[in-house]
């Protein structure tokens, strides 16, 4: 449906002249009562009657609001202009609301890329664009809203992973790309919302977490995969500082080491540097070979 304006009438002006007709129908009735007039009488309730009709036609719009005007099942036109207006009080009249409004979805119970139960939920920001496609092109457009939400972020966690490892960090992930995975929904979303004459303007992940069943082998999984991460950390560190160390005696000529005690050296500072405990220091009284 392609939306068109509505065409009225200053609600101000109609009311000055229904206030007309309606003295005129009552001082042309009572002038035909004293004079015995039929005619008279008759043209006063003929104007009264008119006076009736003019009534419904009264309607007030504030402002973000619309009202589509429906005539005999045919539509006639939106009216989105705020004011008092005044239109054919045949008119079926239907009023829309063209702020924004949100919808916080519930927590739905999905499976990740990788096939892992994940509960997970969004923030969605949505106004009404075009009033007569949200009017006759879907059923509910406010139920529609609702049902293709929950459908569109089904559809986006299946997409994703929950989380990567630092193998993959460019790859996508529910977790890690916040920003990406709520740029894909608004679109997924706006793609689906369309033809309801919608507008999405911001939709988030509210809620992200593993399902209740795995959540704490995951949580193992994590924290496994932190320890081993900061290990890789230490040894590396390790490394560096030992063969700094070798080689500062070397360059400075401070003592010259054979292969052996080379070893034995870089197995005692690997043990200082990568131990979780501090060690305990002994001191070497006698000679370099004993």
């Amino acid at each position: 449906m392609k939306e068109i304006i509505g065409k009225t009438k200053s609600g101000g002006l109609l009311l000055l002249v229904s206030f007309i007709v309606l003295i005129a129908s009552v001082g042309i009735f009572v002038l035909g009562l004293l004079n015995e007039g039929i005619l008279l009488s008759v043209i006063g309730c003929v104007l009264f009657v008119v006076y009736i009709f003019i009534l419904p036609g009264f309607f007030t719009i504030q402002p973000n609001e619309a009202m589509v005007l429906i005539l005999f099942g045919k539509y006639a036109g939106t009216v989105k202009e705020a004011g008092w207006h005044w239109s054919n009080p045949f008119y079926t009249k239907k009023k829309i609301s063209l702020r924004s409004r949100n919808v916080n979805g519930e927590k739905i119970k999905v499976n990740d890329e990788m096939g892992n139960p994940i509960e997970i939920a969004a923030v969605i920001v949505w106004r009404v664009e075009n009033t007569a496609e949200a009017c006759f092109d879907v059923d509910n457009y406010i139920d529609y809203v609702n049902v293709q939400s929950e459908s569109a972020l089904r559809h986006l966690a299946g997409m994703y992973p929950y989380d990567v490892d630092e193998e993959n960090t460019d790859t996508l992930s529910l977790r890690g790309s916040s920003d990406e995975v709520s740029e894909a929904l608004k679109n997924e979303l706006q793609q689906r919302l369309g033809k309801a004459g919608v507008i999405v303007e911001e939709a988030r992940i509210s809620h992200l977490a593993y399902a209740p069943e795995i959540a704490a082998a995951m949580l193992q999984r994590q924290q496994a995969a932190a320890i081993i991460a900061a290990r890789q950390k230490i040894v590396e560190g390790a490394v560096g500082m030992v063969q700094m160390a070798l080689n500062k005696l070397s360059v400075d000529g401070i003592v010259d080491l054979d292969e052996e005690r080379k070893a034995a050296m870089v197995s005692n500072l690997l043990v200082v540097l990568c131990g979780e405990r501090s060690t305990q220091p002994v001191i070497n009284a006698g000679t370099l070979h004993n």
